[in-house]
């Protein structure tokens, strides 16, 4: 019996959320939708600008996230990180606690260094903007991983993210290794279309032969496999994955099991935010297949959860809501 269902690694980061309107976008040179890595003082100049009053503060990161929903639906979690002993770093670490994620973070060998912050600017059209300061994370290298953790694990989760150094693809690879020689299966998200874009090269060489899960959305999986439309790519991304999910937002979801596509109806809802839509889908397929449940439910349960965030404030459900959505799949 394993103890842990999903082991993640990724990056550490305090999300700072606030809403603003197109027009912060043009009076502050930002670009609207994507993820952009910023330096220190170009953080520190935003910060200057938004209206942190209203601002909320969360740990994050798009594999904490993802492993966060994981625990909140009744499923057991451990995330490989990295921040540093400052008052961010030592908010991340609790944060961590009472959302039920175990991880590698020692309070009394934390590094000196500033810990990651992710600036998420969402507007009235409910997407979201982040522009990502990496601190300390962006040291994270094969020293941060728990090889026991992972070994342990019914699924190690790879963020995308960590592909942008040489340093973080080293550790993607190593981990990858260390799951692979355990029989322990590998999951990875692409994270973002810039990911997929700027570093398509350093994607081909994680994944290899094949991971035997993927999560992409639409533009992340065409960008990837050189196609101008999701018929094709979802035929080539066979080619890269076991199994996958391709998510399509209001559409829903396309996944492969193996054998066949199955189609994942959407749930209606009223869009505010964006933020944390993809992290919770992966979180909550990848609680629904260490579960006991079939890809076509675990495919339902995360389309349920994604739809409940996108309709918040947010990119966590709150406990209360996480139990709610699974009594929904299992009336």
């Amino acid at each position: 019996m394993k103890k842990y269902d999903v082991t993640g690694i990724g990056n550490a980061l305090v999300d700072i959320e606030f809403k603003v309107s197109d027009k912060f976008f043009l009076d502050n040179g930002v670009e609207k939708g994507v993820m952009t890595l910023v330096d220190e003082d170009r953080q520190n100049a935003l910060m200057r600008v938004i209206n942190t009053a209203e601002a909320k503060k969360q740990c994050g990161g798009s594999a904490a996230n993802t492993v966060i929903a994981v625990s909140q639906f009744g499923g057991n979690s451990y995330y490989c990180c990295k921040v540093a002993d400052d008052e961010l770093g030592h908010f991340f670490m609790e944060d961590m606690k009472e959302s039920g994620v175990d991880h590698n973070l020692n309070p009394e060998k934390l590094e000196e260094g500033i810990t990651g912050k992710c600036l998420v600017m969402v507007t009235e059209d409910a997407e979201r903007t982040m522009n990502t300061f990496l601190g300390i994370t962006q040291n994270y290298s094969v020293g941060d991983i728990n090889e026991s953790a992972i070994k342990d694990s019914k699924y190690l989760y790879i963020e995308g993210y960590l592909v942008t150094s040489d340093n973080g693809k080293a550790s993607m690879l190593k981990a990858k290794k260390i799951a692979e020689e355990n029989g322990v299966k590998v999951a990875m998200t692409f994270s973002d279309p810039a990911m997929v874009k700027y570093f398509k090269e350093g994607f081909d060489d994680v994944i290899g032969h094949s991971v035997d899960m993927l999560f992409a959305n639409e533009e992340e999986a065409m960008i990837y496999t050189g196609t101008d439309n999701l018929m094709d790519a979802r035929e080539e991304l066979k080619k890269a994955a076991k199994h996958f999910c391709i998510t399509q937002g209001k559409n829903g979801a396309i996944i492969w099991d193996g054998d066949t596509f199955i189609d994942i109806e959407p749930y209606k809802t009223q869009a505010i935010d964006s933020n944390g839509a993809g992290d919770m889908f992966a979180g909550a397929f990848m609680y629904g297949i260490t579960n006991g449940h079939s890809y076509a439910s675990s495919g339902k349960l995360a389309s349920m959860a994604s739809s409940k965030i996108v309709s918040q404030f947010g990119p966590r459900l709150k406990w209360h809501e996480a139990k709610e959505i699974l009594g929904r799949l299992n009336p």
